[in-house]
């Protein structure tokens, strides 16, 4: 496996812990919050870097269905980036509390939770893209399943998956995307690996569907091309 692939995995699997852990957000701390989106921040710039040849062809060739996906998600969560930097900015007491910016505070307030839970919901639908290639990496590594094993893992996907539907009813999420909410609201008393089951099942869940909707979009594209 090439360097920058590896670098490129690393980045990747960096930014999906970093994205858990943020949204944890006062059950670990306002600054360990900051500096963990700070270091988001740069992870993103740098698979943005990686991936730069990717965006140099965003306005050449033709735009199947997947692609418009594909693209439509990227646009999405840069715009989720923009607004939870801009905000974060703004509300910072910790990590950037020498930068000389006062007021907005309210608006920031809610640009940055729009911002965190749609882009934790993008950034889990951009991860399904991928997913078939990182099983393919995966198969490399470990020797191929029995059926079997295969059952077992497609089945505890689902039931995974199938929490995950729970939990983001039960986290509330849908509330925060949708602004019903203004305040994200914590349980200090409930363990923070609890938390992160709930938000890791409610990844697998949109993982899960951004996989088999792309499957279906590639689907759609191949069977065009045979007609």
């Amino acid at each position: 496996m090439k360097r920058k692939t590896i670098l490129k995995i690393v980045v990747d699997i960096g930014m999906t812990v970093m994205l858990l852990f943020l949204m944890t957000y006062e059950l670990i701390g306002a600054a360990a919050h900051e500096w963990l989106g700070v270091g988001m921040f740069v992870l993103f710039i740098t698979h943005h870097i990686l991936n730069r040849k990717w965006s140099q062809c965003v306005f050449k060739g033709r735009y199947t269905l997947f692609r418009i996906w594909q693209t439509t998600l990227v646009i999405g969560i840069l715009l989720t980036m923009v607004g939870s930097m801009y905000s974060g900015v703004i509300l910072s007491e910790h990590a950037l509390s020498f930068l000389p910016i006062k007021g907005g505070r309210a608006f920031a307030r809610e640009v940055h939770m729009i911002s965190a839970y749609w882009g934790f919901v993008l950034m889990s639908l951009h991860l399904g893209l991928h997913w078939s290639m990182m099983m393919g990496m995966a198969k490399r590594l470990v020797k191929e399943l029995p059926t079997a094993g295969k059952r077992l893992l497609r089945g505890s996907a689902a039931l995974i998956a199938g929490y995950g539907i729970y939990a983001f009813i039960q986290r509330e999420i849908g509330q925060y995307m949708l602004l019903r909410n203004h305040f994200a609201f914590f349980d200090f008393e409930e363990p923070l690996i609890f938390f992160l089951a709930d938000y890791m099942a409610v990844m697998a869940l949109f993982v899960c569907v951004s996989h088999y909707f792309s499957k279906g979009l590639r689907y759609i594209i191949q069977t065009r091309k045979t007609k």
